[in-house]
């Protein structure tokens, strides 16, 4: 049997799988994210290490399953954060979550010495706050005593892999998501590290996703409730991790979308994507050779949650919010939501951009709300999705996995905006863990390749678009865009100069 691990970033989700990786039960154990004002968001690392030995027991517990039936565990876990450990892998402070972006003027500085075109091809990705590096250096002009303390900087997965073996690696996905790695040698970048004055010895030593770092050591598998020496492997990032376990494993897969905390489109490609105009990111695959172009907006499942918090956010408040909004219209209503609650990755790239509705009117209710952040989120993934085939990748039918995908309402809206077919598979919530199972699978030899990835779902539903509203979609997308551009220069503080100058003219 196989034990996987998902580090998500409100909880950790844990699965058993069969040898073969088939799925036989999964268990989510959920932990708080600390959001406060100027873009922090941190977790206390040990949060993680103990959801996954409670998810890990209960997981034995409910399926009967002995310690000992289990041969391997495999990990899979939140990217772009900024774990601070000391030399005895101890954390020095809290984590710096992918959602933390309070590292701004350390961006700045980085993109001036660096050049943003060169620090993309170089890197993937953009230089840009939400990445490890910009944390790291924060963490030196605003902590130095913690800056001192810290021996090693490393994601989350590989946090928990360390206390589990007591051997601290990462692997290539996790690694091109810290602005620190130089993609086409697959090693840690000298340019990005010298220009931000960081020492390459911080990150860790990078190996192979498949491999098995070493055996659970007797502290660890007593938490764990499994047998010390059991086989670990390091896995990978949750973006390939998810594309794994959706199937999305060569570049004749067509692409997927994620919808959990934060949300994607992507697929896997044989060599990195460089868009021209930077909207996109690509992060080295789990599976040797390959890499995974991906366009992400911040927060998708995290704009649902949050609006639903506000109304109780309860399971109740839930099935009955979606269902009412599934019987009402926001932006056929010029109702529109910005789903920039945590700043905005794709395409926008700005972390000063903020969440609002626009077009409320006083018969507006919850549900209507509720609706315009569904379609909201859905308007944002159509931005993701034109980066993408702006540059040459076909978006047919796509595959919906996460959380977001158990709502049929949502994915209908799916279907509408983007006009494509949208498909839900029998694997939904468990595609990260069941990802990070097949590559420990690989790992250790159970299944001969990543292919037994695409046996292990199937199609569930499909929700067809409704082509008699393409045209009155394209123009309320349109409209969705448009807003943003206009709100621009006010989320960059230009009101504030404005208000200045009249001010002035005013005396």
């Amino acid at each position: 049997m196989i034990i996987a691990h998902d580090l998500g970033t409100t909880g950790n989700k844990a699965s058993l799988h069969r040898d073969d990786g088939s799925t036989v039960h999964a268990v989510t154990v959920s932990y708080p994210v600390d959001f406060r004002v100027g873009g922090i968001a941190e977790q206390d690392p040990l949060t993680w290490w103990n959801a996954v030995g409670e998810a890990t027991r209960s997981l034995l517990a409910v399926t009967g399953v002995g310690p000992s039936e289990v041969s391997v565990v495999g990990m899979s876990g939140q990217m772009m954060g900024a774990v601070f450990l000391d030399g005895n892998h101890r954390p020095v402070r809290p984590a710096m979550i992918w959602a933390d972006h309070r590292s701004v003027a350390q961006a700045v500085e980085l993109q001036r010495r660096v050049g943003m075109a060169a620090g993309y091809v170089e890197l993937g990705h953009r230089i840009d706050p939400t990445y490890s590096l910009t944390k790291v250096m924060w963490l030196r002009d605003h902590e130095p005593d913690s800056f001192r303390r810290t021996r090693y900087v490393c994601q989350a997965k590989d946090y928990v892999v360390a206390l589990m073996t007591g051997t601290l690696v990462t692997d290539p996905s996790d690694a091109s998501s810290t602005n620190a790695y130089a993609q086409r040698t697959g090693v840690w970048s000298t340019l990005l590290l010298d220009a931000a004055g960081i020492e390459a010895e911080l990150f860790p030593p990078i190996v192979p996703a498949t491999t098995v770092v070493g055996g659970l050591t007797a502290p660890a598998a007593a938490h764990l409730g499994l047998v010390q020496g059991t086989a670990v492997v390091i896995g990978g990032g949750d973006g390939p991790m998810a594309a794994t376990g959706a199937g999305v494993i060569a570049a004749s897969d067509p692409p997927y979308v994620s919808m959990g905390s934060s949300s994607w489109i992507s697929c896997a490609a044989t060599s990195p994507l460089h868009d021209p105009q930077m909207r996109t990111m690509t992060f080295d695959h789990v599976v040797p050779g390959h890499y995974v172009p991906t366009a992400t907006m911040q927060a998708g499942g995290a704009s649902l949650s949050w609006v639903m918090d506000l109304f109780g956010g309860t399971d109740e408040v839930y099935a009955r919010l979606l269902a009412e909004a599934a019987g009402v219209s926001a932006a056929d209503e010029d109702l529109f939501f910005l789903p920039h609650l945590l700043g905005e990755r794709s395409p926008y790239w700005n972390p000063r951009v903020a969440g609002g509705f626009i077009g409320v009117k006083r018969h507006h209710g919850p549900a209507h709300l509720v609706r315009a952040v569904l379609e909201g989120v859905a308007f944002n993934l159509r931005t993701c999705k034109d980066a993408l085939t702006d540059n040459g990748i076909t978006v047919g039918a796509m595959d919906v996995i996460g959380g977001g995908a158990r709502s049929d309402t949502w994915m209908q809206i799916f279907a509408d905006v983007w006009q494509v077919p949208v498909r839900r598979r029998s694997i939904v919530e468990e595609a990260n863990s069941l990802g990070a199972a097949i590559t420990a699978a690989v790992g250790v030899g159970l299944v001969p390749g990543f292919d037994a990835a695409r046996s292990l779902s199937h199609l569930t539903a499909t929700f067809e678009p409704d082509t008699s509203r393409a045209a009155i979609l394209a123009a309320q997308y349109e409209s969705f865009v448009d807003s943003y551009y206009r709100l621009e220069p006010w989320f960059a503080g230009d009101r504030q100069d404005r208000a200045h100058a009249g001010a002035t003219e005013g005396h």
